[in-house]
């Protein structure tokens, strides 16, 4: 079977791929993250997944690159990874009470072969008042994290529902979807 390589130096992405039990390694795909101008998130995220594919893919030919991205929307406009305490702190209150949709793409690519899939998970955030959103922040220090949390952690604790067909794509990595473009390419799962 050829190598499987992860487009991605995300330590949640190649922990829930490790989950599958398939040797991999992971490399940076290098790929410029910046919106078009008027582009969707759910378009923005697409795009990306196939250009990280797509950039690692064309350095190790004969491998199956995994391509993934996730851009959180609130009312139509795209919530990037807050790289600051205040960003974070900004970016929860704007989302107490409200409905987040995360739109997480999936690309799995060997040469010019893309297979593609993508998942839409909306979260439901409970009223946060400034405290908790203060001790939370400080507690997860989530700031590499579309949308400043961890679901997979305390971020759970903000949330009053979750809607989506995959759980494990709100981390980063839909593992359903992303078992399904791994048997198309031959991969035998389990």
């Amino acid at each position: 079977m050829s190598d499987l390589i992860l487009a991605s130096t995300s330590r949640y992405r190649a922990e829930l791929l490790g989950r599958l039990r398939l040797p991999f390694s992971s490399e940076a795909p290098h790929v410029d993250e910046t919106a078009l101008p008027g582009e969707a998130p759910v378009a923005l995220a697409t795009r990306l997944a196939l250009a990280k594919a797509r950039a690692v893919a064309g350095r190790r030919p004969g491998s199956w690159v995994i391509g993934s991205d996730q851009v959180a929307e609130l009312d139509g406009n795209p919530l990037g990874k807050p790289g600051t305490v205040e960003a974070a702190c900004a970016q929860l209150a704007a989302m107490s009470g409200r409905q987040v949709h995360f739109h997480t793409a999936l690309c799995l690519a060997n040469g010019a072969q893309a297979l593609q899939a993508s998942d839409l998970t909306t979260v439901r955030f409970r009223s946060l008042s400034g405290e908790e959103i203060r001790r939370y922040i400080a507690a997860e220090q989530p700031l590499d994290c579309a949308g400043s949390f961890k679901c997979e952690g305390l971020g759970i604790s903000l949330f009053e529902a979750i809607d989506n067909h995959d759980p494990t794509a709100l981390v980063g990595l839909p593992l359903i979807a992303l078992s399904c473009l791994l048997r198309q390419a031959g991969y035998g799962l389990p």
